[in-house]
């Protein structure tokens, strides 16, 4: 049995019906494929050569870094295919322009095998759908139903809002997060750095001199002893951990357990929980003006939302409209979902205008998120402080306690 023959990558020059020149990059199994793709678009290839993939030529990607996508760079792209296809590019040539102008060169080259797909006669959706690993299937769902209703500038231009406003509450978040987990970090060096290498050597001190050591010292002296012998045990399983928790953490046993608990989190519960509303509301409106059908906009936006008890209750609404019931009806059986969340959507249900009424949480809730980072931000910096300064100034009082008696010892 023969073995599959694997794609190559060729640049090509045409010339188009126009008399003009046309330059581009295109993936087939040999330059004889490439030329009957050409011809059958009605171009005249002028020249056809294999791309180098060996030597100077050859990209070096670093696992983990090199070809991670952004939801960024996603609403860059779709911002920007919303503009050319608005000003009356084709959807050909507007993939073929941003295949070469996109700074990512994961999503370029991700962007130029769909460009292939679409100039071979395969729908836009459909080409997406190939990478389903890269782009979001709300964006897929949506691009769907902008080419069934001839709408797919505005669909895109949705799709960029979407994505847009997705990284700025991404964006507040970290931003909140940021100092504390640095100052955290910090704290747990510097606490591990005294025991490990300052505490030994007041501890042989106060061997030498003699005497009992008062409690606090005692303890301390012990904790490092015990460090000791942990710290690389510790680390290794830190590290495991680590390794761990990068692979599994999306798996749905592990999400189960967490999500549920996320939500009950004292101070952040309430973070997570208005992040969650904002982001199924913001989902749940983006599609539903674009023309997605209303079960599968449910579907998708419950897996969107980034926390499973959220996904429960979209199931829940999905097969009460699926009955024929209301939408709002479940969601009123949820906590998770205030009840001004559950008020404005029956209204909305009622007037038709749903998508509106669900942006409008979407946006309320988003003020919401930048307001309870900022009070979060305001409340944990001036407690880390007293944390970070309890620890290490206990730690030195409780050294330098037993040098009171310095001279008592002496003598």
């Amino acid at each position: 049995m023969m073995a599959a023959t694997s794609s190559k990558t060729y640049e090509y020059a045409v010339r188009d019906r126009g008399g003009k020149i046309v330059k581009g990059r295109i993936e087939a199994p040999s330059q004889a494929a490439v030329a009957n793709r050409l011809k059958t678009m009605g171009l005249a290839p002028m020249s056809i050569s294999e791309v180098g993939t060996g030597g100077l030529s050859k990209e070096i990607s670093i696992p983990g870094f090199s070809d991670k996508i952004s939801l960024k760079d996603l609403a860059i792209m779709a911002r920007q295919l919303a503009t050319m296809i608005n000003a009356g590019l084709s959807l050909l040539r507007s993939l073929t322009i941003l295949a070469e102008q996109t700074e990512s060169k994961p999503l370029a080259k991700r962007i130029a095998q769909v460009r292939n797909d679409v100039e071979v006669g395969v729908a836009f959706s459909t080409a997406l759908t190939k990478h389903a690993d890269v782009f979001p299937p709300l964006m897929i769902n949506m691009v769907k139903a902008g080419e069934v209703g001839g709408f797919l500038d505005q669909v895109l231009v949705s799709v960029a809002q979407n994505f847009e406003d997705e990284v700025k509450l991404r964006g507040k978040v970290k931003s909140a997060m940021t100092y504390p987990v640095v100052v955290f970090v910090i704290a747990i060096l510097a606490v591990v750095g005294m025991l490990l290498f300052i505490v030994p050597v007041f501890a042989g001190m106060f061997t030498s001199l003699g005497g009992e050591l008062p409690l606090p010292t005692r303890i301390l002296v012990m904790l490092s002893d015990l460090l000791k012998w942990i710290a690389i045990p510790l680390v290794v399983v830190l590290v495991g951990f680590s390794l761990w928790w990068s692979k599994h953490k999306n798996d749905r046993g592990v999400r189960e357990r967490l999500d549920p608990i996320k939500l009950k989190v004292p101070v952040f519960g309430n973070l997570f929980r208005k992040i969650a509303v904002a982001r199924f509301t913001r989902n749940f409106g983006t599609m539903i003006h674009a023309g997605v059908p209303i079960l599968q906009a449910l579907d998708i936006v419950g897996e969107t939302s980034g926390n499973l008890v959220i996904e429960r209750a979209a199931k829940a609404v999905q097969e009460s409209v699926r009955s024929g019931h209301s939408l709002s009806g479940p969601l009123s059986q949820h906590p998770v979902f205030p009840p001004m969340v559950v008020q404005m959507m029956a209204v909305g249900e009622d007037t038709g205008a749903l998508d509106t009424m669900l942006e409008k949480i979407a946006e309320f809730y988003d003020q919401e998120v930048e307001a309870t980072t900022e009070q979060l931000t305001s409340l944990i910096e001036p407690l880390m402080i007293v944390v970070l300064g309890s620890i290490i100034g206990g730690m030195i009082i409780a050294l330098y306690m037993p040098i009171f008696k310095v001279f008592d010892l002496i003598t």
